[in-house]
C-alpha cells in the first residue's frame, strides 16, 4: 500500500513519472502492462512507470480523480502534466512522456 507521502516522494522528480492506477480484476488493465513495458523498454531511464492499485490505494485513486481503470497519470516534477483513461498504444504513450 502507498501512501500519500511516499507517493509525493515518488513522482517529486525530474525524471517524468507515468502512474498506472489499475485493479486486478480490470481486463484493459491486463492489456495495457505489456504495453507500459514496451514503454520502458524504448524509453529507459527517460521515464519511471509506477503502477497503482486503486482497490489498495482507494484515497490516492480519489485524490487524482481516477474514475476508471486503467487511468494513467504522468507526472513531471511533481506536477500532474497529463491524464487519461483507457488503453493506448505504446507509440501515443512514448509521444506523450515526451512531449509533455
Amino acid at each position: 500500500m502507498t501512501n500519500e507521502n511516499n507517493f509525493k516522494s515518488i513522482i517529486d522528480s525530474e525524471t517524468p513519472v507515468l502512474v498506472d492506477f489499475f485493479a486486478d480484476w480490470c481486463g484493459p488493465c491486463k492489456a495495457l502492462a505489456p504495453i507500459l513495458k514496451q514503454v520502458k523498454e524504448e524509453l529507459g531511464d527517460e521515464v519511471k512507470i509506477v503502477k497503482i492499485d486503486v482497490d489498495k490505494n482507494q484515497p490516492l485513486a480519489a485524490l487524482y480523480q481516477v474514475r476508471g481503470v486503467p487511468t494513467m497519470v504522468l507526472f513531471k516534477n511533481g506536477k500532474k502534466v497529463w491524464q487519461q483513461s483507457g488503453v493506448l498504444q505504446k507509440d501515443e504513450i512514448v509521444r506523450v512522456i515526451k512531449t509533455k
